[in-house]
């Protein structure tokens, strides 16, 4: 079986973990965790990065350091994979979720603009929903399968009706919009370095930012709020969401090497762009010019998605469906769905993934092709 995005460790992973375990310095204290933190800031160009144990804490964290409380709302894209939405509920907020564009499948702007529009008013220096008289207290905008959306615009919306911008750039390591990394547009940044990320600790995440005070208090909620170095003294409600050293080492081994992994992505990007253009009816993520993207898991569309589905994971091809739409999931369908034309559906019900490891071989993508235009010759 070809995997759909699996992690490639040929660097010094192993020397780094065994070192820890030799040292016996496996936990948060490690050297690791400081250094794999700040190689992550130097490469987005942030000045601060606070490493937590994966990307969905981090945004959680973000959402207490701009002001989220519970009653508030959070809006955010109504495709994202599921860890946007838990985070937001995390705090007890309530989202409003935005239908996406059906180019490039991430959030419609100028649909949000509409809506704060004709919806919101201003209240004590907030943005107030009037249906629910509850505050808007920010953005999270998803840079969905590292692709990113028209940011001049959103930012735009955000200092108009003064919501703080927290980016969900979980998929984004290595995306940059008009020359500038995600994550550092707005208030903070959190990026993923899950199994299946372009480069992985197993499970963790970084938080990004330039405001010091901000830097300074993630990592203090996420140690627990510990407020002495030597005393059991805590001086409020705290996280135990620092990642460890074992894996911030696996972190440091995988940066050294991540040009060459987003190098593999982006070959990877060409080739299937390439050889599946005029395949069928397949349509592909649009890219803007403004945006160089990371490549990180690629999908696109088809109006057979469910059939070539079943044959290419019949035929040693992983492959994945899109997310189901936020709105669609039981614990998220009372929630403010903002939509004309619900793309989400089209675009969920189409959207197929295929293998795209950073360590993916050309022989490999070659029978990943092979196998889709097999599909469509059969199915004429």
């Amino acid at each position: 079986m070809i995997p759909l995005s699996v992690p490639l460790l040929e660097g010094n992973e192993w020397k780094y973990v065994k070192e820890c375990l030799d040292t016996g310095w496996i936990s948060s204290a490690g050297s690791y965790v400081n250094q794999f933190e700040q190689m992550v800031a130097d490469y987005t160009g942030a000045k601060y990065g606070v490493a937590c144990m994966n990307g969905t804490v981090g945004l959680h964290i973000a959402q207490i350091l701009c002001g989220v409380e519970a009653g508030d709302h959070v809006i955010a894209p109504n495709i994202t994979f599921i860890a946007t939405l838990n985070a937001i509920k995390y705090t007890g907020a309530d989202p409003i979720l935005v239908d996406v564009n059906p180019g490039d499948w991430q959030m419609d702007l100028d649909l949000l603009g509409e809506f704060l529009a004709k919806n919101t008013s201003q209240k004590d220096g907030l943005t107030v929903l009037n249906s629910t008289g509850k505050a808007i207290k920010a953005i999270m905008p998803v840079h969905v399968l590292g692709n990113i959306g028209d940011l001049d615009k959103l930012m735009a919306i955000a200092e108009k009706y003064k919501l703080k911008v927290i980016e969900d750039s979980t998929e984004s390591l290595g995306s940059f919009y008009k020359g500038k990394h995600t994550g550092t547009f707005g208030e903070m940044g959190v990026f993923s370095f899950n199994g299946n990320k372009i480069i992985s600790t197993g499970g963790g995440g970084v938080m990004v930012t330039d405001n010091e005070e901000l830097a300074k208090k993630a990592k203090h909620l996420t140690t627990q709020a510990k407020a002495s170095a030597m005393e059991y003294i805590h001086d409020e409600i705290g996280y135990n969401y620092r990642l460890v050293n074992v894996l911030a080492a696996i972190g440091v081994a995988q940066m050294e090497k991540f040009p060459d992994l987003l190098r593999n992505k982006q070959k990877m990007d060409g080739f299937y762009r390439s050889e599946l253009a005029g395949i069928g009816d397949i349509e592909f993520q649009s890219v803007s010019p403004d945006v160089k993207a990371n490549c990180w898991l690629f999908t696109f569309k088809t109006s057979k998605m469910r059939g070539l589905l079943a044959h290419l994971n019949e035929n040693g091809v992983m492959s994945r469906p899109f997310w189901m739409p936020m709105n669609r999931l039981n614990m998220f369908k009372n929630d403010i769905f903002v939509s004309e034309n619900n793309h989400s559906d089209a675009i969920y019900e189409s959207c197929i993934s295929i293998p795209s490891s950073a360590g993916i071989t050309e022989e490999q993508m070659q029978e990943v092709v092979k196998q889709i235009k097999q599909f469509y010759a059969n199915t004429k």
